[in-house]
Protein backbone atom coordinates (compact mmCIF):
# COMPACT_ATOMS: atom_id res chain seq x y z
CA UNK A 1 0.00 0.00 0.00
CA UNK A 2 1.29 3.31 -1.00
CA UNK A 3 1.39 6.12 1.60
CA UNK A 4 -2.14 8.26 1.57
CA UNK A 5 -4.02 5.31 -0.04
CA UNK A 6 -7.48 4.97 1.05
CA UNK A 7 -8.06 1.13 2.76
CA UNK A 8 -11.22 -0.10 1.36
CA UNK A 9 -12.07 -3.15 3.29
CA UNK A 10 -15.37 -3.22 2.17
CA UNK A 11 -14.67 -3.44 -1.47
CA UNK A 12 -17.02 -0.63 -2.18
CA UNK A 13 -14.91 0.28 -5.58
CA UNK A 14 -16.46 -0.53 -9.10
CA UNK A 15 -14.04 -1.66 -11.10
CA UNK A 16 -13.68 2.03 -12.92
CA UNK A 17 -12.50 2.99 -9.78
CA UNK A 18 -15.45 4.78 -8.46
CA UNK A 19 -17.70 4.10 -5.15
CA UNK A 20 -20.09 1.74 -5.65
CA UNK A 21 -23.37 2.43 -4.10
CA UNK A 22 -23.36 2.39 -0.19
CA UNK A 23 -25.55 3.37 2.70
CA UNK A 24 -24.22 4.92 5.83
CA UNK A 25 -25.61 3.52 9.17
CA UNK A 26 -27.20 6.10 11.18
CA UNK A 27 -25.60 4.65 14.07
CA UNK A 28 -22.07 3.87 14.02
CA UNK A 29 -21.46 6.10 10.21
CA UNK A 30 -19.75 3.08 8.69
CA UNK A 31 -20.58 3.21 4.62
CA UNK A 32 -21.39 -0.22 3.57
CA UNK A 33 -22.67 -1.63 0.18
CA UNK A 34 -26.55 -3.10 0.03
CA UNK A 35 -29.54 -2.16 2.45
CA UNK A 36 -30.19 -2.90 5.62
CA UNK A 37 -33.72 -2.75 7.57
CA UNK A 38 -34.22 0.82 9.91
CA UNK A 39 -30.33 1.99 8.64
CA UNK A 40 -28.87 0.15 11.37
CA UNK A 41 -26.06 -2.06 9.81
CA UNK A 42 -25.40 -5.61 11.02
CA UNK A 43 -22.11 -4.86 12.44
CA UNK A 44 -23.72 -2.39 15.43
CA UNK A 45 -24.86 -5.63 17.07
CA UNK A 46 -28.24 -3.84 17.44
CA UNK A 47 -31.88 -6.32 17.97
CA UNK A 48 -35.27 -4.88 16.16
CA UNK A 49 -37.85 -4.90 19.19
CA UNK A 50 -41.50 -4.66 18.47
CA UNK A 51 -43.88 -3.26 21.12
CA UNK A 52 -46.56 -6.05 21.68
CA UNK A 53 -49.14 -2.76 22.54
CA UNK A 54 -48.72 -0.65 19.40
CA UNK A 55 -46.48 -2.97 17.15
CA UNK A 56 -43.69 0.30 17.36
CA UNK A 57 -40.71 -0.89 16.19
CA UNK A 58 -37.04 0.15 17.79
CA UNK A 59 -33.62 -0.74 17.25
CA UNK A 60 -31.25 -1.00 20.53
CA UNK A 61 -29.16 -2.91 22.61
CA UNK A 62 -32.28 -3.53 24.36
CA UNK A 63 -35.57 -3.28 24.56
CA UNK A 64 -37.26 -0.49 26.27
CA UNK A 65 -39.70 -0.07 29.65
CA UNK A 66 -41.75 2.50 28.06
CA UNK A 67 -42.68 2.74 24.63
CA UNK A 68 -41.86 5.72 22.65
CA UNK A 69 -44.72 5.74 20.99
CA UNK A 70 -47.79 4.87 22.93
CA UNK A 71 -45.79 5.59 26.17
CA UNK A 72 -47.15 2.35 28.23
CA UNK A 73 -44.97 -0.09 29.99
CA UNK A 74 -45.06 -2.86 27.42
CA UNK A 75 -43.46 -6.05 26.95
CA UNK A 76 -40.79 -5.74 23.92
CA UNK A 77 -40.32 -8.73 21.55
CA UNK A 78 -36.86 -9.52 19.77
CA UNK A 79 -37.84 -9.05 15.95
CA UNK A 80 -34.76 -9.33 14.78
CA UNK A 81 -33.84 -12.06 11.71
CA UNK A 82 -31.31 -14.34 12.46
CA UNK A 83 -32.03 -16.98 9.83
CA UNK A 84 -31.33 -16.70 6.11
CA UNK A 85 -34.64 -16.49 4.43
CA UNK A 86 -35.26 -12.92 6.06
CA UNK A 87 -32.14 -12.07 5.13
CA UNK A 88 -30.14 -12.81 8.76
CA UNK A 89 -28.89 -10.25 11.40
CA UNK A 90 -29.19 -6.52 10.34
CA UNK A 91 -32.93 -7.61 9.21
CA UNK A 92 -36.71 -7.76 10.63
CA UNK A 93 -37.79 -10.98 10.27
CA UNK A 94 -41.83 -10.46 9.06
CA UNK A 95 -42.71 -13.66 10.55
CA UNK A 96 -42.71 -12.17 14.21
Amino acid sequence: MKQGEIVDPFNLKKEDGTMSDAKACKNCGINLPGDFSGDICPGCGLTYWKCGNCGFLVTAPVGPDTCPSCKEQCEFKNVTCYTPECGGPGNIDPRL
